[in-house]
């Protein structure tokens, strides 16, 4: 049986002109998924009006906790003793999100009580090991 977390979070997007707007977010990690977390934004926040998901490396977050980290899509950076902020690069325009560091650190480590650090690329090598044996069954 595959392990899911998820957990709720408040987080301020902030807009072009500087202020911040609180949106709910829904942060989640799949042990299917060793590598990735996932970070959902309600459709109310979204230029088309749909939830957007972003995806991306479980060891970026945990990196931009403490110092500046990304270079593509998406960049995270502590800002202040407090903060985090979450940087999104999308065709159509930047989003930055502010969080709680905290909410964001409990996550973290939650998921690495699912799978720890170094049982990322063991899960992995198993579920191509059985692929491969199966022939794609």
């Amino acid at each position: 049986m595959a392990v899911t977390l998820e957990q709720s979070a408040r987080a301020r997007l902030i807009t072009p002109e500087g202020r911040e707007r609180p949106i709910p977010v829904a942060l989640s990690y799949a042990a299917s998924d060793p590598l990735a977390v996932q970070v959902a934004f309600p459709p109310e926040v979204s230029l088309d009006g749909a939830e957007v998901t972003w995806v991306f490396a479980r060891r970026l977050l945990e990196e931009g906790l403490d110092a500046p980290a990304g270079t593509g899509d998406v960049h995270v950076w502590p800002c202040g003793r407090a903060r985090t902020v979450l940087e999104f690069h999308a065709p159509h325009g930047l989003a930055l999100v502010q969080f709680d560091r905290g909410a964001l650190r409990r996550f973290l480590m939650r998921t690495y009580a699912v799978v720890a650090a170094e049982g990322e690329e063991v899960g992995l090598d198993l579920d191509r090991g059985l692929t491969e044996l199966l022939g794609g069954v």
